[in-house]
């Protein structure tokens, strides 16, 4: 996969798009015994494309006819709206700061059964919002609407949300940046994963020169 944003929509027919719809067969078929409905996207570090990954995720989830949502988690610097081009205005931080409700922080996108929860503005203190219980309850409450909640969360190495989120989710998917990350980060960030005996569904190759690699 490379670095285009929605290219799901903007290209639905393309070799990428198609490596998303791949992505999305292995989550569903990666847990015979669990049904895997909480997703958390993240990385080693910042500019891998997590957010670009979590929204073509998403659009190809909403595709199938799932209803999906995505909640940007990344309070310390959300893009997923940008994906959208959606405004970051009233969020997911007012909801857990106790000044809104969460279904002021929800808006519907362009794309069919696919709605996205922004932050809002930037927290003080991301990790104790995120360790929450209010948190925790809203992600469980979200299951009796939702057939899919993908989390975009901020790089596992920089933070420790990824990590307690990972928590709260069926499983979590990895992404890395082909010839940007050294092996030592990428492992660095596995292995934060499983210290919190998170379920590691598939790590996604970014940023990959399909060109260069050939088809295959």
């Amino acid at each position: 996969m490379n670095n285009n944003r929605l290219i799901t929509v903007e290209h639905p027919n393309s070799q990428i798009s198609e490596a998303y719809r791949t992505l999305r067969t292995n989550i569903q078929f990666s847990s015979l015994d669990k049904n895997v409905k909480t997703i958390v996207v993240t990385s080693s570090v910042a500019g891998e494309g997590k957010s670009t990954t979590c929204a073509n995720l998403g659009v190809v989830m909403a595709e199938n006819g799932y209803n999906t949502i995505l909640i940007d988690c990344d309070f310390r610097n959300p893009s997923l709206h940008r994906q959208f081009n959606i405004p970051n205005r009233k969020g997911l931080l007012g909801f857990l700061e106790g000044n809104a409700l969460f279904s002021e922080s929800v808006q519907k996108t362009k794309v069919s059964n696919l709605d996205i929860a922004m932050v809002g503005t930037k927290a003080n203190n991301p990790s104790k919002l995120i360790s929450s219980e209010k948190l925790k309850n809203l992600i469980e409450d979200l299951k009796e609407t939702y057939d899919y909640i993908i989390i975009d969360t901020p790089p596992v190495t920089i933070a420790t949300d990824a990590q307690l989120l990972s928590t709260y989710a069926d499983g979590c998917v990895l992404v890395v940046a082909s010839s940007q990350v050294e092996k030592a980060a990428a492992l660095k960030a596995k292995a934060l994963l499983e210290k919190v005996k998170a379920k590691i569904l598939g790590v996604v190759l970014n940023k990959l020169d399909v060109k260069q690699n050939g088809y295959y």
